[in-house]
């Protein structure tokens, strides 16, 4: 989701300039409750700058709305796994 964000370094959000979401209705990221997320994650797919989206949502503590072609729920699975993951990694 790119409306421009502020507050990251001229660098740190360069990526905004790509996005397929950029110029798109915010309010199609940002469903009401219970309401489909498909529509915001067709404009996600093939968006070349998806990844760094999601690394943006993830590193920002996001909680709403289609980051990355990905829901709140999902982030937070994604980050379990990611924690998880690097437990896993620390004790072995």
């Amino acid at each position: 989701m790119s409306q421009r964000i502020e507050g990251a370094g001229q660098d740190d959000r360069a990526w905004q300039d790509r996005a397929n979401c950029l110029g798109v209705d915010p309010d199609l990221f940002f469903p009401e409750r219970g309401a489909s997320t498909r529509e915001a994650k067709e404009v996600c797919k093939g968006c070349e700058v998806r990844e760094q989206c999601l690394d943006y949502a993830l590193a920002n503590g996001e909680k709403f709305g289609i980051w990355g072609g990905l829901s709140e729920r999902e982030r937070r699975r994604l980050r379990r796994q990611r924690a998880q993951a690097n437990r896993g990694a620390v004790t072995a």
